[in-house]
């Protein structure tokens, strides 16, 4: 197989929504937190009425689907992603409404006026952005002087590199993309925002059938490596961590939330 960059591996990844929903699946159907990462999200987002929101790499729209009704409707929403793909099923998804837009948009080069939307939302997206910092510069330029940016992330300490530490001995290695994560986020979005909080998410999976969590592993472009090993090969190792018909695995997410 030959060598491929990563931003032409994001796009392989995600010019479909089937990797994207496998991940998302695993998520809904074993984690412990009811509540939902989406939803706790929401949560902490300041929606205030006549605002404009820019949300920039918004997938599937995940994030909307159960909580759109509690915006109020003289909200604007625009959903942005680089994928074409993503924009069109989004826009299948929530079809023709008054307050909602939707464009394709990269975070690098972002087509709209200095200062016009008051929240600009990035989420699980900031660490696959090939320059970041061009990226959050246009993030802080299209921002509102009294505006926020939502952004998620995950930490360095989650299902991967655990699972990555299973198969050590396999010659897996832990190659997640720590572009941004919440142990380097602060340091980086400093150098454009003043105001910065960061926010954990307490959660874990619980998994009960094997077979999903290995849709999961071969669902990621990064863990590729993984292919050597034949899918059964990986069924028992992971079969050998089960206590209780039950296969525990750490999750580590959270947002920040900046200000200019």
């Amino acid at each position: 197989m030959g060598t491929i960059n990563s931003h032409q591996a994001v796009q392989e990844q995600y010019k479909s929504t089937n990797n994207l929903n496998t991940r998302i699946s695993i998520h809904e159907k074993y984690s412990v937190n009811k509540l939902g990462f989406g939803n706790w999200l929401f949560s902490h987002y300041d929606l205030s009425p006549d605002i404009e929101i820019l949300e920039l790499g918004c997938g599937t729209g995940d994030i909307w689907k159960s909580n759109l009704h509690l915006l109020d409707k003289s909200i604007q929403l625009l959903l942005t992603d680089f994928s074409e793909g993503m924009v069109a099923s989004v826009r299948d998804a929530f079809g023709t409404q008054d307050h909602i837009a939707y464009d394709v948009v990269n975070i690098e080069q972002i087509p709209y006026e200095d200062h016009r939307f008051d929240r600009v939302i990035a989420n699980m997206m900031l660490y696959h952005v090939p320059d970041l910092d061009r990226g959050l510069s246009e993030v802080k330029r299209v921002l509102a002087e009294d505006g926020y940016f939502y952004c998620a992330t995950y930490g360095e300490n989650g299902i991967i590199p655990f699972i990555a530490g299973l198969l050590g001995e396999y010659g897996v290695t832990d190659t997640t993309n720590k572009n941004f994560t919440l142990q380097n986020g602060y340091g980086i979005l400093k150098k454009y925002f003043s105001d910065i909080q960061r926010l954990d998410y307490e959660d874990a999976l619980a998994v009960t059938d094997l077979d999903d969590i290995l849709d999961y592993i071969y669902s990621l472009t990064n863990m590729l490596s993984m292919a050597e090993l034949d899918r059964e090969t990986l069924k028992r190792i992971l079969e050998k961590e089960m206590a209780g018909g039950v296969l525990h695995l750490p999750k580590e997410y959270g947002m920040f939330i900046c200000r200019k």
